[in-house]
């Protein structure tokens, strides 16, 4: 079985947030692997607020918190993510892979986007509830299984075609994209946003800023960075990367030291 990922692409400043509590990822059963990059789980115990921020990934999540009695479906969030963690922290997140929540649910999931709805038909506490890790891993799944995802060969392509995106750093305009893929570029932004929730164009700015804000971690020359992902010149790099954070790269990697 493959591992989750190991990255901390997405969190803003990961450092001072595993500092503060305890994350990990987790797999999901095989028969959901085809659907979900991972499940999320966050514990601790917290003595003051803390405010945790996250780039988000073009996906849909299902969190399940500690002092709220239903889950949440957060729909692929636009811009800068923020959260207060306090007190008592137990939190068990569902990240879908993009364009894998769609076989859960029939409506096209641009219907989600920006958007952050509590489920009042499903409660918390059965997977809050579970000490153990590895059972708390089961109650997911077996959560998700009774919502029978239905096979989509629509989703599967948009699941493949974001992966491609993500991996392949030459990727870096819709219209030659959609042309290698042989659909014209309304085709490719129709799937998107019944699939994906987003457009295609949003996906490969979303992961050049991933790139970005994970390898501000460490010294880096922005200059480099900008040609590395894509961009004309540095200028459009911190201009992106400002508008998506909320601070420069040099003042973001500068915080950071």
């Amino acid at each position: 079985m493959q591992g989750p990922r190991r990255d901390t692409r997405g969190i803003v400043d990961a450092r001072e947030l595993f500092s503060r509590v305890r994350f990990r990822r987790r797999m999901p059963c095989e028969e959901l692997q085809p659907y979900l990059e991972h499940y999320w789980l966050i514990d601790g115990t917290l003595d003051e607020p803390y405010t945790s921020y996250v780039v988000p990934h073009p996906s849909v999540n299902v969190v399940f918190e500690h002092g709220y009695a239903h889950p949440e479906i957060a729909g692929v969030a636009q811009g800068l993510f923020s959260h207060v963690l306090d007190g008592r922290i137990r939190v068990a997140g569902v990240q879908f892979r993009p364009g894998g929540f769609r076989p859960f649910r029939a409506e096209p999931v641009s219907q989600w986007t920006g958007k952050r709805i509590r489920q009042t038909d499903v409660l918390s506490r059965p997977v809050l509830d579970v000490e153990d890790e590895d059972e708390r891993v089961a109650v997911l799944d077996q959560f998700l299984l009774r919502m029978g995802p239905t096979p989509d060969a629509q989703a599967t392509l948009a699941m493949d075609l974001v992966q491609r995106i993500r991996e392949d750093r030459e990727i870096r305009k819709v219209t030659a994209f959609a042309r290698a893929e042989g659909v014209s570029v309304r085709t490719m932004q129709r799937l998107f946003a019944d699939y994906v929730g987003v457009s295609p164009k949003w996906v490969i700015l979303r992961y050049r800023i991933h790139e970005a804000l994970e390898r501000a971690e460490s010294e880096v020359e922005w200059s480099r960075l900008a040609a590395d992902l894509g961009y004309s010149d540095q200028a459009h790099l911190v201009r992106d990367f400002t508008q998506t954070v909320g601070v420069s790269p040099t003042a973001y990697a500068r915080a950071l030291s």
